[in-house]
């Protein structure tokens, strides 16, 4: 796994200077650095836009008593997205561009739950310890009634 991460460390900065230095000898150093700028801003405004809207999904799936894991996983990418975003470079920016269309997240996350599946991880059939309580009842508990205030005279005791 070191070695792994080593490597991306290695060859992401490679890759996101020869992209650099290409882009740089079509269109000029200037505009270069002026699309990184305009890529980080638009980046924080859709994170920021994408990220409200998934922590009200994330609100509304534990109001409903819904685990919410697929708003955690929306979460995680859209923050992984915005890393991306803020980072110099063509390369990265694509892939944060990309984490930010739901339809590649959705991808994503269908082939980690197919791999998750097919390793018996979070497959209630496979362990039979997971229990869910049933969510018959989306409504808070209401209970009403009456009350009648008394009032204790210190004198008459």
């Amino acid at each position: 796994m070191g070695l792994l991460i080593l490597l991306v460390m290695i060859i992401i900065p490679v890759m996101e200077i020869s992209v650099f230095i290409q882009a740089s000898e079509q269109i000029g150093l200037w505009s270069i650095i002026g699309l990184i700028i305009i890529t980080a801003m638009i980046g924080s405004a859709l994170l920021r836009h994408q990220g409200l809207s998934t922590l009200l999904n994330f609100n509304k799936s534990l109001n409903t008593g819904k685990l919410p894991i697929d708003e955690i996983f929306d979460g995680f990418c859209l923050l992984l997205a915005g890393v991306f975003l803020i980072t110099p470079g063509f390369v990265t920016d694509g892939l944060g561009l990309m984490l930010f269309l739901p339809i590649f997240r959705s991808m994503i996350k269908n082939i980690m739950k197919s791999q998750l599946r097919n390793q018996n991880i979070f497959n209630p059939r496979a362990n039979p310890e997971f229990e869910q309580p049933p969510n018959h009842n989306t409504t808070p508990n209401i209970i009403d009634g009456e009350f009648h205030e008394i009032k204790t005279d210190k004198n008459n005791d």
